[in-house]
């Protein structure tokens, strides 16, 4: 029995990404005609269709979704063994990491990360996704090399993670508003009309830690709207008598012109982490990735730390010393 041309396997991770020859021949830089002609020798080779007509598309099998991640860890592994060991020569390195992470960071610590990728290895590209959830598919499937935020239940067991900062809740209103003018208590605080962040509630608000620690005091607020991310909270509070409850960290380069305060309220802080797959741990280029957004948010640290937040300055010289 013949033995599988292997080059094949690429072609399948790209076209079952895809769901499309035109894409897929775009990505592999080949005509149209050519990856169609790959397409039939995948389907000869499988004996599955793979891909079938659906309206204008095309959508996979049953036996394509089978396999699917399963060709995209082969394509992966195959890429890290054959890569170079050893140091990697930055100024040559010509790759595009895809780096998840919640709405905020990318404002707050982007400009300073992309500098210094930039400064190391000009051919580097990064693509920031927004970082919805806490499922670690995306780090398992390899279409996401970094992800920045909490870990949660549905991060996998063999992720890496490695502490980054701590974060804390805020209460942000505008200009001028009562609760500016003085300390707030929770009472205040309860009484005002609030804006939510909710990304995945359907509909309604699904009570958070705030409302459990208002429940205990015996008190309630009233939440008006709900968005969907945080600069929109923070936009609205801006420029009406709303009250946003957001990171303190993952916004302070969004939070200009508006008044933030302590929220008085007994609230654990968050630590938000760094997290990749086991598989790219040893990846020269991926930890020298890592360094670059370790450095980039202890530098952050270090301005916020001399506008009195000391205690950023000991959970990131922390963490910055663990790899």
């Amino acid at each position: 029995m013949s033995r599988p041309d292997l080059n094949l396997l690429v072609a399948l991770e790209v076209l079952l990404a895809e769901e499309s020859v035109v894409g897929a021949a775009r990505r592999m830089r080949l005509s149209p005609s050519a990856m169609s002609r790959t397409l039939a020798r995948l389907r000869e080779t499988t004996g599955d269709p793979l891909l079938v007509p659906a309206g204008r598309g095309l959508v996979p099998t049953r036996r394509a979704l089978e396999i699917r991640d399963r060709v995209s860890q082969l394509v992966q592994d195959a890429e890290a063994l054959l890569r170079p060991a050893g140091e990697v020569d930055l100024a040559a390195l010509a790759r595009t990491f895809t780096v998840r992470a919640g709405e905020g960071f990318v404002e707050t610590f982007g400009p300073d990360l992309l500098a210094r990728v930039a400064a190391a290895a000009p051919e580097v590209r990064l693509r920031f996704v927004q970082r919805l959830d806490r499922d670690s598919g995306p780090l398992r499937d390899g279409s996401v090399d970094l992800d920045v935020g909490v870990v949660g239940a549905g991060t996998g067991p063999e992720i890496r993670a490695q502490a980054l900062f701590r974060d804390q809740l805020i209460g942000v209103v505008r200009a001028g508003h009562p609760l500016s003018r003085g300390p707030v208590s929770a009472a205040a605080y309860a009484a005002g009309h609030h804006v939510e962040v909710a990304r995945h509630a359907p509909a309604g608000h699904a009570p958070g830690p705030i409302d459990g620690a208002l429940e205990q005091l015996g008190l309630e607020r009233e939440i008006v709207a709900v968005v969907s991310g945080f600069s929109t909270a923070i936009a609205l509070a801006r420029t009406s008598d709303l009250i946003a409850s957001v990171p303190e960290r993952h916004t302070a380069s969004v939070r200009a012109g508006v008044h933030g305060f302590p929220l008085p309220l007994p609230l654990p802080g968050l630590t938000v982490s760094l997290l990749w797959h086991p598989r790219v741990d040893a990846d020269p280029a991926h930890r020298w990735l890592r360094g670059q957004v370790r450095d980039a948010c202890a530098h952050q640290r270090q301005l916020m730390g001399r506008a009195g937040h000391p205690e950023d300055a000991r959970s990131e010289d922390a963490a910055s010393s663990a790899e």
